[in-house]
């Protein structure tokens, strides 16, 4: 299996708001960036879509370490919920309906495809690519928040 590493993250201004996401992807010494954005989403969504859109690009199996800084995304993956509310029709154990639901069912999709490792790194620390993805997800939801289209 190839081996990738990915760095994501996303933003939001307000929730919901205007937001975008940010990635960079690495296989043997090549980097791809690619970002975009909604004009009407939410923080927890476009941390979602910027691992799923990463995940989309690579054309076959491959072994994924992916860094981000989304509690939401790494407990959800790694903790199992995000299996279990798909098991039970998308109801979290509180009873109450899971967020973004179709989001999640992409994501489990493509983790039943590849094998991804996630690292969680704290936000605004100082972690380059994740500053980087970070930049990359702002400038997206300013262009979202000044109306302009997905890139």
């Amino acid at each position: 299996m190839k081996r990738v590493e990915i760095f994501t993250d996303g933003s939001c201004s307000g929730n919901p708001g205007p937001g975008g996401w940010g990635a960079v992807l690495r296989y043997n010494g090549t980097e791809k960036r690619i970002s975009g954005g909604e004009t009407a989403t939410t923080n927890n969504r476009m941390e979602l879509t910027g691992v799923i859109e990463a995940l989309r690009l690579l054309r076959e199996p491959c072994e994924v370490v992916l860094t981000t800084d989304s509690r939401y995304v790494c407990d959800a993956v790694e903790k199992g919920w995000a299996r279990g509310w798909r098991r039970n029709g998308w109801v979290k154990s509180d009873k109450k309906p899971a967020l973004n639901s179709d989001l999640w069912e992409l994501l489990l999709e493509l983790l039943d495809r590849h094998r991804v490792t996630f690292r969680w790194v704290r936000g605004h620390a100082g972690h380059p690519e994740n500053e980087l993805c970070d930049r990359m997800a702002v400038a997206e939801t300013a262009k979202h928040k000044s109306g302009g289209e997905n890139t």
